[in-house]
């Protein structure tokens, strides 16, 4: 029995070292998606506005643009899929390429196909070992993107949208991410960044009482719908990036809250089951004195 006592210790010195690891895993976890909140609230806004000036310069406008202009017969999209670069997020990477999966069946359905592009490790990874081809990627900023990340990931995808398709350009663009609504509540979507629906535009800000400005264009809104083209994919790219990165450090830490409470479930498992090993210990020892000395005085009771 001694054995297996010292084997339940040897167990509850190492789940309480691992249970030190994911409490401090998950007090960083909830430090940074505190500052990933305070970067999503104060992107949100811009890119807000952003699409409400190009609504109303769109809706404005006869022109005809690839930011608001649909094709007849789209043939090509482009799919941005924001992932993480780390686990230990729980279902996080998994829920947003299980969303991407569905776009991507969705489009080809369509009769479009689909160029990847993809941001995080565990994207590439899922990609990689499928052998599935995918345009370009970018990893290790996943957890604190920048505005500079943005612009990085946005190029190449603007310049397939200003392309024709017959030169390796897209007619729609769509990205997918994970949507931050709150600590408990992250929710996989995909949005089509171009061309931009006018209508649900229009009725987003009806929803919420706004009222479309009059723009004079100068020198053109051909012009200025050339200008905003870049600012609004930028923009949108950072906001999904951000809102992503704090869906991520919102999964960790509960993903490692749960993983230090089943820790303690299990210390307090093993240290019962410890105590009944060293009770049966002592139990045994005791069985065997009182052996012993019953053995004795029965031999020197035969001896007299």
């Amino acid at each position: 029995m001694g054995a297996q006592l010292r084997v339940y210790k040897r167990r509850i010195r190492s789940v309480t070292a691992t249970k030190k690891i994911t409490k401090a895993m998950e007090m960083i976890a909830a430090s940074r998606v505190v500052k990933a909140q305070r970067q999503v609230a104060a992107s949100t806004p811009y890119a807000s506005e952003l699409t409400r000036a190009v609504t109303a310069v769109a809706t404005g406008s006869n022109t005809q643009h690839p930011l608001t202009t649909e094709a007849e017969k789209p043939t090509r999209a482009a799919l941005l899929l924001i992932t993480s670069d780390r686990g230990l997020a729980g279902g996080y990477s998994s829920n947003v390429i299980k969303a991407a999966e569905q776009l991507t069946e969705r489009l080809r359905a369509e009769g479009k196909e689909v160029d990847a592009y993809i941001v995080g490790r565990k994207g590439v990874s899922y990609y990689s070992f499928r052998e599935r081809t995918f345009v370009e990627s970018w990893t290790g900023f996943t957890d604190s993107p920048t505005y500079a990340d943005a612009k990085t990931v946005a190029a190449p995808l603007i310049e397939a949208v200003q392309k024709d398709t017959a030169e390796g350009g897209v007619d729609e663009l769509h990205i997918v991410y994970t949507e931050f609504l709150s600590m408990m509540t992250q929710t996989a979507l995909d949005n089509r960044l171009l061309p931009l629906s006018l209508d649900e535009a229009k009725a987003e800000g009806e929803s919420k009482g706004e009222i479309l400005p009059l723009f004079d264009f100068e020198p053109s809104a051909e012009d200025v719908l050339d200008a905003l083209l870049p600012r609004y994919v930028e923009s949108r790219i950072y906001n999904a990036l951000l809102q992503a990165a704090a869906s991520k450090h919102a999964a960790t830490r509960r993903a490692m809250k749960s993983a230090t409470d089943n820790a303690e479930e299990l210390i307090k498992s093993l240290s019962r089951l410890a105590n009944a090993a060293r009770q049966a210990d002592i139990t045994q020892e005791i069985s065997e004195i009182v052996g012993g000395s019953a053995a004795l005085a029965d031999a020197t009771a035969g001896s007299d």
